[in-house]
């Protein structure tokens, strides 16, 4: 995976300002560029054999590809869900500014996940 790649990372979550905080640390931490949030959005899925239907909240992260991992530890232990929602999708294209925007505002520099808690 070559450093100099962008993806979106989407996460949900059931609470809209506990998602906002989480993101405003991965912001502050380097670890993505921006989140845009959606506060809300409806959810339905199978779950213990049952069927849900619930409203959650949804961010898209931008930042590097490289640091897709490091986001899915800190979600993982972070997120209050015993399986939290973290995908990652690829950006195929870009506005090569957006793009140079997001890399120079992230870091893949050797901090540890969760560094500055």
């Amino acid at each position: 995976m070559s450093d100099n790649e962008i993806c979106e990372v989407v996460i949900t979550a059931d609470d809209a300002e506990w998602l906002a905080g989480f993101t405003r640390r991965l912001v502050e931490e380097r670890l993505a560029a921006c989140g845009h949030q959606t506060p809300a959005i409806r959810s339905i899925y199978r779950w213990d054999g049952a069927m849900q239907d619930d409203p959650e909240a949804r961010v898209a992260l931008h930042t590097r590809a490289s640091l897709v991992e490091r986001i899915v530890q800190r979600t993982d232990r972070e997120h209050p869900y015993d399986v939290p929602c973290v995908i990652a999708l690829p950006i195929v294209a870009a506005n090569p500014a957006y793009r140079k925007w997001v890399l120079d505002e992230t870091s893949d520099g050797g901090f540890e996940v969760g560094a500055g808690q």
